[in-house]
């Protein structure tokens, strides 16, 4: 059959999602939504105490109990390979190797899993499972003079300490100075569907349905786990109902593993609300130490930024806030270092915009300060301390879009009209003010493999281990395809979420669609050049494969960044305390926009996590249990649509003609920076700064009553805002 030629695809013009019709009737499948014959069910028993010791499982009343099949625990559960590393190459979390000792090193800790013919059978079985502790001291307490605390290696800083020119020499010289110290909260990343996955055997081959963000990453974890051949497990992800960078390999994936094993029939694990707070990660409390010199107008002589964040006593995971300040601005002295302390608390993760979220709320807070001192426009101070290279690499950039970013949102908001003396605006007793911040996200890619079949009937399909966690990337991949193709979206179907497809790199780091869009192209043009040839088409179709690893490699080494300039306008309520978000706006240099409809959802809702970050989002812990105070929905408190009356998203042109693909990924961007301009807005509104989130309307309140660092007069106006406003 003939190849069918139609009109060209659409990248960068709005389309609706290919799955929304699945997603909104019900037809799309979800890891907890597949079918087994003789399907059973496993519940996790968590620890009751933050440290200590296992004396006992009292598993024989429970093995009795009507549908039990199997209660697996320390003294009997599968032994697994516990030093292994999975396909990103870290060291993975010994939380996943369950069941291998009687240590307790939190609460939350898996000790037991009661698998039976029902979920309700199971659940009912695990909490009358009666499990006795040796317990220890604990310490769960989190903050900036802990005496524990040491230089955490990172990736891009192995000693824990990255620095450029002389620090205090730098700081001694500067006219003006910032020295504060800015606190972020635990966040979670309360995605609506909860983790689950079901495993089963067919014949040597392990089947695993699951939610996640990297098919293969999560195979391979399996397999190195039970010491398999990768080949042998195969691991399904068909739709993933959010995902944020918790949902890696977990302890619910392994327990349905052992489950099936032992019982020799399908088991599905699923984890319930409470239980995701404490085993599948979250976003350390941060406490960053932010000091900075200028001279006079502005231009920074040293940043010193030094960040702390916690782990548990089992494995290391730094969020890397310190490192923001040497990839956005310029400075002849550069000192930044990430710390952290071990803790008897779950392990942290990634979640969205790691290291770079909280680290901006303290960065773009301290210059908010710094112009405050100076009496310049603090869109004025970044523009002067623009690199011309990467600050400390020295490398070019790629291209340099952030001062673009803050003409165009400056002239949308209204900035040039905005009086810069806080306290100002009122309306009754609101008392308004606006803020502003820079955003800053690497854009990175990597290694990927795709393939692209003509079909007989003139259709195209395409494979590949993406994984689509709400952010529409297989949408986005269907355009991708569809434009090499030289046909309509609707022609093509994409396949995504299987093992099976080959590698690829995971739904993180916002590197997805960048990856996977360049392996996706090259297997389709190639699949042309063939049908170009040969224009029929046998009943099995024609694939081409690509693999991009030799064009990643070859890339010149580059500083290669997303950008954004973020504003919002605050009301606080004088009386009670409550802040209130009136409008945002984000302008962002994110490079080839490939499908504005999700895009744009994409940065609002990182926006929106700004609003959350900033406000709400708070995960208190008791320091006499050790335990998470409210770990549920109803405690933890986010951003709904109430508190999000206007939320705009836009992009400004961000061609780079030194890119294969000109994607760059947007997935994080949308969040960094967002906090700071609401805190910098909430200053402005009451001449007061809260340099500890969130804001709550308690700190507000007390705030005011100690009238801390109340209104103060600057000795310059918006006249001398300088040239780099010009035109915005």
């Amino acid at each position: 059959m003939t190849a069918v030629k139609t009109a060209r695809g659409r990248v960068g013009t709005p389309y609706i999602r290919v799955d929304g019709r699945d997603k909104v009737t019900g037809a799309a499948r979800y890891a907890g939504d597949f079918s087994f014959p003789e399907l059973a069910h496993g519940a996790l028993a968590l620890s009751t105490v933050a440290r200590g010791r296992i004396r006992s499982v009292q598993a024989a009343a429970v093995a009795a109990m009507p549908g039990v099949l199997a209660v697996l625990h320390h003294g009997n559960a599968p032994r697994v390979e516990k030093n292994y590393s999975d396909v990103l190459s870290v060291p993975p979390d010994p939380t996943v190797a369950l069941f291998q000792h009687d240590r307790v090193p939190h609460v939350g800790w898996p000790v037991a899993l009661v698998v039976a013919t029902t979920a309700e059978q199971a659940r009912e079985a695990v909490e009358s499972l009666v499990i006795h502790y040796e317990q220890e001291p604990h310490d769960v307490a989190f903050s900036a003079e802990h005496p524990d605390a040491y230089a955490a290696d990172t990736p891009l800083m192995p000693s824990g300490v990255a620095r450029k020119g002389d620090l205090e020499s730098a700081l001694a010289a500067s006219p003006v100075l910032v020295d504060e110290l800015y606190t972020t909260a635990e966040e979670h990343h309360g995605m609506m569907e909860p983790h689950a996955a079901t495993a089963l055997w067919d014949g040597d081959r392990l089947e695993v349905v699951d939610s996640n963000q990297g098919s293969l990453w999560v195979a391979h974890g399996l397999a190195m786990l039970f010491s398999m051949d990768p080949a042998k497990v195969h691991v399904r992800s068909e739709h993933v109902g959010g995902g944020f960078g918790s949902k890696g390999l977990r302890a619910h994936q392994v327990a349905a593993v052992m489950a099936t094993t032992v019982v020799r029939r399908p088991v599905r694990v699923a984890l319930t609300r409470r239980q995701m707070f404490s085993l599948t990660g979250y976003r350390s409390p941060t406490a960053q130490r932010i000091r900075l010199g200028s001279d006079l107008e502005g231009r920074l002589l040293a940043v010193q930024h030094d960040a702390l964040s916690m782990t548990s006593t089992e494995y290391e995971f730094v969020e890397p806030s310190s490192e923001v300040g040497w990839r956005m601005y310029d400075a002849g002295a550069h000192h930044t270092r990430n710390r952290v302390v071990r803790l008897d608390v779950p392990t942290p993760t990634w979640m969205r915009a790691p290291g770079m979220a909280p680290g901006s709320f303290a960065l773009e807070s301290a210059l908010d300060e710094l112009a405050e001192k100076c009496g310049v426009d603090p869109i004025v101070l970044r523009t002067r301390n623009l690199p011309a290279a990467g600050p400390l690499s020295g490398l070019p950039f790629s291209n340099h879009n952030l001062l673009a970013c803050f003409a165009e949102g400056a002239r949308r908001f209204g900035w040039p009209d905005r009086d810069p003396r806080p306290g100002l605006r009122r309306e009754g007793h609101w008392v308004l003010g606006t803020g502003t911040a820079g955003a800053i996200y690497p854009a990175g890619v990597a290694p990927s493999t795709a393939s692209a079949t003509a079909e007989a009937d003139g259709t195209f399909t395409i494979r590949i281990t993406a994984s689509d966690i709400g952010t529409g990337a297989r949408t986005a991949l269907t355009l991708v395809a569809a434009d090499a193709l030289e046909v309509a979206p609707e022609h093509v179907r994409v396949l995504i979420g299987d093992s099976d497809f080959g590698p690829a790199v995971i739904a993180g780091g916002s590197m997805g669609t960048r990856s996977w869009s360049w392996a996706v192209t090259m297997a389709a043009r190639r699949l042309r050049k063939h049908l170009s040839r040969d224009g029929i088409i046998p009943p099995e179709g024609i694939t081409a494969r690509a693999d991009t690893s030799a064009e990643v490699a070859a890339l010149p080494p580059k500083e290669r960044h997303s950008f954004g300039a973020q504003f919002a306008e605050v009301a606080v309520d004088t009386a009670t305390g409550e802040v209130r978000v009136r409008r945002m706006l984000g302008i962002f240099a994110a490079g080839r926009i490939v499908n504005p409809l999700t895009a744009r959802s994409q940065l609002v809702g990182g926006m929106t996590w700004g609003i959350s970050m900033a406000l709400h989002e708070e995960a208190v812990r008791d320091r006499a249990t050790g335990g998470q105070i409210g770990p549920d929905l109803a405690n933890y408190h986010v951003a709904t649509h109430a508190d999000v009356p206007d939320v705009e998203a836009d992009w400004v042109d961000d061609t780079d003609p030194d890119d294969p693909v000109g994607i760059k990924g947007i997935g994080e961007l949308g969040i960094v920076g967002a906090a700071a301009a609401i805190a910098n807005a909430v200053w402005h509104a009451t001449g007061v700064r809260h340099r500890n989130l969130p804001i709550r309307p308690d700190r507000v309140l007390v705030a005011a009553m100690a009238g801390r660092e109340g209104p103060q007069t600057r000795t310059r106006g918006p006249k001398d805002a300088g040239p780099e406003l010009a035109g915005g």
